[in-house]
C-alpha cells in the first residue's frame, strides 16, 4: 500500500487554513537594443553635419562604450551596454529639437545655475 491509500497527509509549505496566494504577475521584458545598435549609433554620430559636434561626440561615445563593455565583461550583464545605447539614441534623436531651439534665437541664459541652488560641488 502507498501512503495515499492509507490516508497519510502530505507536508506543504502552504498552511491548509489559508488560500494559496495568487500567482506573481508576469511583466513584459524590456526590449533590448538590437545587436548592431552600437554600430548604427557610430554611423549616426559620424554622419553629423556639424563636424565640431562629431569631433566631441565620437570620443565621448567610444569612452562610454568602452567603460560599459568593461563593466559587462566583469559582471556578465549586458545592462550597461543597453544603457549606453539608449542614452545615445536619445541624445541623437534630440539633436533636431536642440538645433531648432538655438536657430530660433531662443535664449536659455535666464536659467538658474545649479551651483547657485545646491552650492559648489566638492
Amino acid at each position: 500500500m502507498t501512503g495515499d491509500e492509507v490516508g497519510e497527509t502530505r507536508m506543504s509549505a502552504q498552511p491548509e487554513h489559508l488560500p494559496a496566494p495568487p500567482p506573481a504577475p508576469v511583466l513584459p521584458p524590456v526590449p533590448a537594443p538590437a545587436p548592431r545598435a552600437a554600430a548604427r549609433l557610430l554611423a549616426r554620430i559620424r554622419a553629423q553635419e556639424d563636424t565640431d559636434r562629431c569631433g566631441r561626440w565620437l570620443p565621448a561615445f567610444e569612452r562610454d562604450w568602452a567603460k560599459a563593455l568593461g563593466d559587462s565583461r566583469q559582471t556578465y550583464d549586458l545592462t550597461p551596454l543597453h544603457d549606453v545605447v539608449r542614452t545615445w539614441q536619445v541624445r541623437l534623436d534630440s539633436v533636431p529639437a536642440v538645433d531648432a531651439f538655438t536657430a530660433a534665437g531662443s535664449n536659455d541664459e535666464d536659467g538658474t545655475d545649479l551651483d547657485q541652488l545646491f552650492g559648489t560641488r566638492p
